[in-house]
């Protein structure tokens, strides 16, 4: 197997494709796309965008320290791209795309209501890196879609139709291919097993009877 040497770049794929709606108070509420988004700490629940410092919606978040990430579905595919490759300063971007605003009780800045799962940050660091600021948010809360609720009161995530981003490009999300833990859970003994032991043990004992027999 051969392997080629390129120099340092992001190849760390695929990636979440989130839509990150923000509002500076007395104006438009804004959405900006982001890839460079991730999970940074459990408890307390915290995540991280980053953003370069040219984007429209940088300085929003930086002075409200407020922003709200919206998973992206299938559906919302081509909003996202649209809110990527246009700027907050010259549209709105809610309005032109047919979005709708959603507030909740956890902060100002509204959601996207068509999104099926919401995450409301508060941003308690900055990171100043080079091409881009990276602001950890601490999770004030969470608002899902109930259409995606059970009959046992559990949210089915893997039926939103969620969305990855990699080197430029959406994918939907393949089949399950496994469960956390599978590849060290023990397999159960199968009913089959048993049957086939429980015959072997039956055939043995006929067998030793017909010696007797003789």
């Amino acid at each position: 197997m051969g392997k080629q040497s390129w120099k340092p770049g992001n190849m760390l794929y695929p990636v979440p494709a989130v839509m990150v709606s923000c509002k500076r108070p007395g104006e438009r509420s804004n959405i900006i796309t982001v890839a460079w988004a991730g999970t940074v700490c459990s408890d307390p629940a915290m995540v991280s965008i980053s953003v370069r410092p040219e984007r429209y919606s940088h300085d929003i978040i930086e002075e409200t320290g407020e922003f709200v990430i919206n998973l992206v579905t299938e559906k919302l595919t081509g909003a996202c791209d649209w809110c990527g490759v246009k700027s907050g300063r010259d549209h709105d971007k809610f309005r032109e795309q047919g979005l709708t605003e959603y507030k909740s009780e956890f902060m100002n800045t509204p959601a996207i209501a068509e999104s099926p799962v919401n995450i409301y940050c508060k941003v308690i660091k900055t990171e100043h890196l080079g091409s881009h600021d990276m602001f950890i948010g601490e999770v004030k809360g969470v608002t899902v879609d109930d259409s995606f609720m059970d009959d046992k009161g559990r949210f089915a995530l893997e039926k939103c139709g969620l969305i990855a981003y990699s080197h430029g490009e959406y994918y939907s999300l393949g089949r399950k291919l496994g469960k956390f833990g599978y590849s060290v859970r023990k397999s159960a003994v199968r009913p089959a097993k048993r049957k086939d032991s429980k015959r072997k043990t039956e055939k043995g004992a006929k067998s030793r009877q017909d010696k007797k027999r003789k």
